[in-house]
């Protein structure tokens, strides 16, 4: 069977007229609130040829050269120049699900003539097969001669055709067997008359919910809708939030996100005319419709407490890892077979340096967890940890099969958390000493320098994840892969290493995508401190330090000459110390997951972990391209919250920001203080925050950020004392 393209959804009957109050006649309306009206006209007969249909996608079929194709998706006409499928939301599905099933099975709802179905029928390939469904009776629809006509046709096709079915209801009229439908289609529905758009979201709402039934794994819900009634920023002009469908929140309700949205344009239907205004045999205006393409979103997980046991210092300890990073850990973005962008930029900046320089990777077994000084690392950045000693340490990696050896040699996952487990994890023989999660791997310079035969001109590599607090933003990342690079050199030659150091870099980072602009600033010891790196700044170097440190910040908008864009990396050198007075260390620090939203165009950073199939698809065979969103207009919902801070005590926002991303699962996006005031006679402050919530990769629904808010206010009540207003 063809690759699915261009799958299109047309259908002429819902009557609107836009920027009035939601007017219509049901025509069609799958639904029970749905009434009779009139039939749309459209075109039969001798002009259905010029139809194709590719994996049961209906498109105009214009003759033409084979590297210039135009495919119609909705209704937009999109040009390639090589013929490839434009298409994120196919795209974006990995493979031809085709490949997989002899026969694609779509679902028409709401199907007021039959018209579509009929086109869509002709257009069809044998292994397609279509059920053509309508609200209404067989009598009253048969009625309408085009409409009688329509269904005969369909039938002699061998389509299936049902009436009286309600589309919130598909999983009463469909027999088990017989519910995973390839594709579900509804255009321009509507309750009929001069129903609201509270009882159109209503309907929606509902319509989603009886997809989730019946729609296959891998299933697209195709939505077409009147100008403006999405309420999404694809409406132009865009209507105000509280006056649309919002068909992407009432989707999400269901499990379902936008995966993709095109104009719809009648020009491009040949033949049709929209009728049933008002329940009546009259046109409504299509002028500026949208053809919304839905897919499934992976559920929220609830995080299950994860127990590590590692090796410190030849005692096997065991600690809690924070509720943050529990879908974060052994992730294995770094393994040999992986194909995410980091290890792709990784392992192309360490080919650039070895034409250089002679490149050697630390094997070494680095712990997640450094035993750090409290006068010398940022108190409010780290993730503080107090491991306790394991008698009987267990030998078997789990966490259901995502456990590897490959980033943290010797760590091992209990698989079976109880409530046993926790007690002694909180309770159980506790180390004397200070330790945290690494949040940089230049804490390991000194260890790696002690423990290597440092010669001059070699290159040490050293990779992995690191993690800190940090407030909530989009390109401030909380765990990310940092590479570390580290080069022994003759005394007074440390500037000429930076500089090779900084060329190679340079030239990788432009080959990855030569739109982007590369630069170096140097800064005196003291600015580096007071700058906003996303490096070391909860690294506080001793006084060997040379005086000068250089910052590695990429750009995408070189046009803009006053903005120097995001720090990736630093570079700086220091003595070599007690083990030979004669060499110098430079080293420099790459983030590469920042680098990796630069190069592929990734405006979140919480899309680089995303756990759904449709993120590293993108990236297959280690291929770095401009990523292309499969989650488009998330719904975002705003919450604020006000309290009186703690007498005599200052308020850690840096906590506060972590306690929102651990019970908002990373969906709070931002963080806004709105207002600070203190009490005149007491002296007591108060603030409040505004709190944005949206997920860039999942549903995300209003009742659950209810939920996810509420629990984030008992929770800065306990952990920050803080006294809610």
């Amino acid at each position: 069977m063809k690759s699915l393209a261009g799958r299109y959804g047309v259908a002429a009957r819902r009557p609107e007229r836009p920027g009035r109050e939601e007017e219509g006649a049901g025509c069609g309306c799958a639904c029970a609130c749905a009434e009779p009206a009139g039939p749309c006209a459209a075109t039969t007969g001798p002009e259905r040829s010029a139809w194709r249909v590719s994996g049961g996608a209906l498109f105009p079929w214009k003759p033409g050269n084979a590297s210039d194709v135009t495919r119609h998706a909705g209704s937009e006409a999109i040009h390639t120049g090589n013929g490839s499928d434009v298409y994120g939301a196919t795209a974006g599905l990995g493979e031809d699900v085709d490949t997989m099933r002899p026969t694609r099975r779509l679902l028409l709802v709401g199907e007021g003539n039959f018209s579509f179905s009929a086109a869509l029928c002709d257009a069809s390939d044998l292994e397609t097969h279509v059920t053509a469904t309508c609200y209404e009776s067989e009598e009253r629809v048969s009625r309408q001669a085009l409409a009688k006509n329509n269904i005969q046709h369909l039938r002699g096709k061998g389509a299936e055709v049902c009436f009286c079915v309600d589309c919130t209801k598909l999983k009463d009229y469909f027999l088990p067997a017989k519910r995973k439908f390839d594709c579900i289609y509804f255009n321009f529905p509507h309750c009929g008359r001069k129903a609201g758009v509270t009882k159109n979201r209503e309907l929606l709402a509902k319509f989603f919910c009886s997809c989730a039934e019946v729609l296959a794994e891998k299933g697209e819900v195709h939505v077409a809708l009147c100008k403006g009634q999405g309420g999404t920023p694809a409406d132009q002009p865009m209507r105000e939030w509280h006056n649309s469908w919002q068909v992407v929140a009432m989707a999400a309700g269901a499990g379902f996100i936008l995966s993709d949205v095109h104009p719809f344009n009648l020009e491009d239907v040949h033949g049709y005319k929209c009728t049933g205004y008002r329940s009546q045999d009259k046109s409504f205006s299509v002028e500026g419709a949208l053809n919304h393409i839905f897919s499934r979103s992976l559920p929220f997980q609830h995080p299950r407490p994860v127990i590590c046991q590692t090796q410190l210092e030849g005692k096997w300890v065991s600690f809690q890892v924070p509720e943050i990073f529990v879908d974060k850990i052994n992730r294995g973005f770094l393994d040999i077979n992986s194909h995410h962008p980091v290890r792709t930029i990784n392992e192309k900046l360490i080919a650039e340096l070895s034409q250089t320089f002679q490149v050697q990777r630390v094997d070494q077994s680095l712990s997640l967890l450094h035993r750090g000084h409290q006068s010398s690392v940022s108190q409010s950045d780290t993730f503080w940890i107090i491991p306790n000693t394991e008698q009987n340490p267990s030998t078997e990696p789990v966490g259901k099969g995502i456990a590897r050896g490959v980033l943290f040699s010797g760590l091992h996952f209990c698989r079976d958390i109880d409530q046993y487990d926790r007690m002694k994890a909180q309770e159980g023989d506790q180390l004397s000493e200070y330790y945290h999660l690494r949040s940089s791997l230049l804490v390991y310079i000194q260890d790696v320098v002690q423990r290597l035969s440092f010669l001059p001109g070699t290159l040490h590599v050293l990779t992995g994840p690191v993690f800190r607090k940090c407030l909530i933003s989009p390109h401030t990342l909380p765990v990310f892969h940092e590479t570390l690079f580290i080069c022994a050199v003759d005394k007074g030659t440390e500037g000429s290493c930076i500089q090779m150091l900084m060329d190679n870099i340079k030239n990788t980072i432009h080959s990855l995508r030569q739109s982007l602009l590369c630069f170096t600033l140097n800064s005196m010891a003291e600015e580096a401190k007071s700058s906003e790196t996303e490096l070391n700044d909860s690294v506080i170097f001793d006084s060997q330090l040379d005086k000068t440190q250089y910052f590695i910040y990429v750009k995408t908008d070189i046009s803009d000459s006053t903005a120097n864009g995001s720090c990736v990396g630093t570079l700086s050198a220091a003595p070599c110390g007690t083990t030979n007075g004669d060499l110098g260390i430079v080293f420099a620090s790459v983030n590469l997951d920042l680098l990796a939203m630069q190069i592929c165009g990734i405006s979140d950073w919480r899309m680089l972990w995303s756990l759904d199939e449709r993120f590293l698809n993108q990236f297959f065979g280690g291929e770095l391209k401009p990523f292309k969103n499969f989650s488009l207009h998330p719904s975002s919902y705003v919450h604020d919250v006000s309290f009186w801070v703690p007498e005599c005590e200052q308020f850690d926002e840096i906590a506060f920001h972590t306690i929102a991303r651990c019970v908002s699962q990373e969906t709070v996006m931002s963080i806004q203080l709105l207002d600070s005031f203190q009490h005149p006679q007491t002296g007591q402050t108060s603030l409040c925050y505004r709190l944005t919530f949206q997920s860039c990769d999942k549903a995300l629904t209003h009742q659950q950020v209810a939920e996810m808010q509420m629990r984030f206010r008992k929770e800065i009540q306990q952990c920050l004392r803080v006294t809610l207003r």
